[in-house]
């Protein structure tokens, strides 16, 4: 049952308020004084405290009351306070309510607006505790998954990243193929170097191969090596990729660019281990952990005929989903400080800029962004013009338009996001789909306070 304390030095107000509670299954305590409050919530749990503005007789001003939120709020920051005043002290409520009260309660009171926000806010600052306890279970996790595991340095806070990271670590172990699929620039190939360091192939070669950057007509000469007079400028004998990663790892990235013949060929590598050169005879024995990766709908190729089934299956033992830059938003400003470079830092409307830019162009084009904005910059601090990225479109700048008002976030969801972000503006504005100056006005309109 949740606990609500009342603290004000007029009984018949504090039993008034107790009675109503108990008849909505909500706890309560009573204090007279400050004092006796702030000992209450000392020795009890607490889910929400109402706290008259003045405590001594013939005294209007209010001061009293501030002092009490100040120490409220100074020994439980993250404690929902609820203002009880009458009219001659509504400035000052408003005063404590930017400065981080819940809400204010005028004398007298309607009974079911009280509830609804008394309800509410227990509501809110149980799901902000359920939010906390999961984000130290986060961290705790994190710090068990770098101290078990060689992440390669890689830079990533949210947990979509996180879960991603953890499953390639748990399957690197494992003498499976693995497949990587994501948007272009997500970093696939991190993913797949983590696997490899993690493996029990660690000790060996980690080779690379872009499928899709070398011409069809040398994509087998690239995976299984040549014999001199192989085709038209081979001069000379050469090993290919499969040969240079014999006892490690080989990576094959953009997989969905492989023609077809080169397809029948890695299927019977994956399925042997053998393999002949291009224009020999002479079959040849590796041992190589294959990781691929694509930007494709392999799928939809297989229906079309243009990449092979049975490979598909055999190269998707395993298959690792990495999101694109803008679905995992924690990751965006470790990222760009990371890429900036520890001399630089980055203003807040810069910050706010970034975490609402869409990204296309993923975690390639950050790192773009930042190198650029770095070497442009005429001082430490980045500024948004420095960025060079292009303006929001004018439905974000001005939170209006009607896709947005089908989903306009209400009170519950604002602190929600605030509380996600750690009272972080730009970051939660970024969640929830509005630049910072929108969320900024729907904060004032509802009288949010930032945590």
């Amino acid at each position: 049952m949740p606990t609500v304390l009342i603290i004000d030095d007029n009984a018949a107000i504090a039993v008034a308020l107790e009675v109503l509670f108990s008849l909505h299954d909500i706890a309560a305590l009573r204090a007279a004084s400050p004092e006796e409050g702030l000992a209450l919530l000392e020795r009890h749990s607490v889910d929400l405290v109402i706290q008259d503005m003045n405590f001594s007789a013939d005294t209007t001003s209010g001061a009293e009351g501030k002092a009490l939120f100040g120490a409220i709020r100074a020994r439980h920051p993250d404690l929902p306070v609820i203002l009880l005043t009458a009219w001659t002290h509504l400035n000052a409520a408003v005063d404590l309510i930017k400065a981080g009260a819940a809400d204010y309660l005028a004398k007298p009171w309607d009974d079911h607006k009280l509830i609804a926000t008394v309800n509410n806010l227990i509501e809110l600052g149980q799901a902000r505790r359920a939010l906390q306890q999961r984000v130290q279970v986060e961290l705790r996790q994190r710090r068990e998954l770098e101290r078990g595991h060689d992440l390669r340095g890689m830079v990533f806070r949210d947990p979509a990243t996180e879960r991603v990271v953890h499953l390639a670590c748990q399957v690197a172990r494992a003498d499976v193929p693995v497949l990587i699929s994501g948007p272009n620039g997500t970093g696939k190939e991190g993913i797949a170097e983590i696997i490899q360091a993690n493996s029990s192939v660690r000790s060996g070669p980690f080779v690379v191969l872009n499928c899709g950057a070398i011409p069809s007509e040398l994509i087998e000469a690239e995976l299984f090596g040549a014999e001199a007079g192989a085709y038209t400028g081979a001069a000379r004998a050469r090993e290919g990729k499969f040969e240079a990663a014999d006892g490690g790892t080989l990576f094959l990235d953009e997989i969905g660019n492989l023609p077809l013949a080169g397809q029948m060929k890695l299927l019977r590598v994956l399925e042997t281990g053998r393999f002949e050169r291009l224009g020999s005879n002479r079959e040849r024995q590796v041992k190589v952990r294959v990781v691929s990766a694509t930007n494709a709908d392999l799928p939809a190729m297989i229906k079309a005929g243009t990449f092979r089934e049975d490979l598909f299956y055999r190269l998707n033992v395993i298959e690792l989903r990495l999101p694109p830059l803008a679905a995992r938003p924690l990751d965006i400003l470790p990222l760009a400080m990371h890429f900036l470079g520890p001399d630089k830092q980055l203003h807040a409307d810069a910050q706010a800029a970034l975490l609402a830019h869409q990204w296309p162009g993923n975690v390639r084009e950050l790192k773009n962004v930042m190198l650029r904005a770095g070497l442009l910059a005429s001082g430490d601090v980045i500024q948004v013009a420095d960025l060079g990225l292009p303006a929001p479109a004018a439905s974000d700048a001005n939170g209006g338009g009607d896709d947005f008002a089908a989903r306009e976030p209400d009170r519950d969801a604002i602190s929600l996001a605030l509380s996600r972000a750690g009272g972080v503006v730009a970051q939660a504005a970024a969640e929830l789909g509005l630049s910072r100056q929108a969320l900024y006005r729907r904060m004032e309109r509802l009288g949010i306070v930032r945590p």
